[in-house]
């Protein structure tokens, strides 16, 4: 019950503020694909660079709604509206509070990269998406909400969520094989990066795209992602139950 409670919640924040999300899962994105695909007109890999693109754009919005979804809104509550302290108090077991946000906050990815597939529809690019495809967001969205999850425990402010944006999200964003293939990139940073979340995702869901079947790796690295930070989170609220 804890969990649907946490998920209704995401729900009612959802309906009210539809529209807000909408555009804000559009703007940039689009803005991307139509600046980078097809003002620049190019190829990657033998393909026109908006067969390129589209995955990383997809797996961009899947990390960057899930985990705007979970920071400033667990923020606020913990810092100003002291919800999280109520939900201890309260006989709502604290893993069903942390598996509901984490849901909550997938889901919101996996809608923010799904507005995206529909945009791109009626481009002819010959690109598949199917059901690996959505098991590749909704595990993109989950890892990336359970980050959120634990750098809004860390938050001392609100303004703290914007900084996690700037530090985190934003070079993962243009630097984790969404815009260009890490294959350029020095050897030894190269590494660094390809093993990052989104550099992972981008390179499954392309896979995906060109119809062939994703690499098993890019799943235990990001199942290993959820489990370390999923670790921390519980570590985090329980810890400050028990002060």
């Amino acid at each position: 019950m804890g969990i649907l409670t946490v998920l209704w919640e995401k729900w009612v924040e959802f309906k009210r503020d539809f529209y807000k999300i909408t555009m804000a899962a559009m703007i940039s994105p689009m803005m991307y694909l139509l600046i980078f695909g097809m003002g620049i007109q190019t190829t990657s890999h033998g393909e026109p660079y908006l067969n390129f693109l589209i995955p990383g754009i997809v797996s961009m919005s899947t990390m960057t709604g899930s985990f705007s979804a979970v920071a400033q809104n667990m923020s606020v509550q913990r810092l100003y509206e002291k919800a999280l302290d109520q939900v201890m108090v309260s006989p709502t077991p604290l893993w069903q509070f942390i598996l509901g946000q984490i849901i909550g906050g997938s889901l919101r990815g996996f809608y923010a990269g799904g507005v995206i597939l529909l945009l791109t529809l009626p481009i002819k690019t010959g690109l598949v998406f199917n059901g690996w495809s959505v098991l590749i967001m909704l595990l993109n969205g989950t890892v990336f909400a359970t980050i959120a999850l634990v750098l809004s425990f860390l938050a001392k402010s609100y303004t703290d969520a914007p900084r996690f944006t700037a530090y985190i999200i934003t070079p993962m964003s243009f630097l984790c094989n969404t815009f260009f293939s890490t294959e350029t990139m020095p050897g030894g940073f190269r590494q660094i990066v390809n093993a990052l979340p989104l550099s992972q995702t981008s390179a499954m869901m392309r896979q995906v795209a060109a119809g062939a079947a994703p690499d098993q790796r890019g799943f235990l690295i990001l199942f290993a992602y959820l489990i370390i930070f999923s670790c921390i989170a519980v570590m985090f609220i329980y810890k400050k139950k028990n002060l």
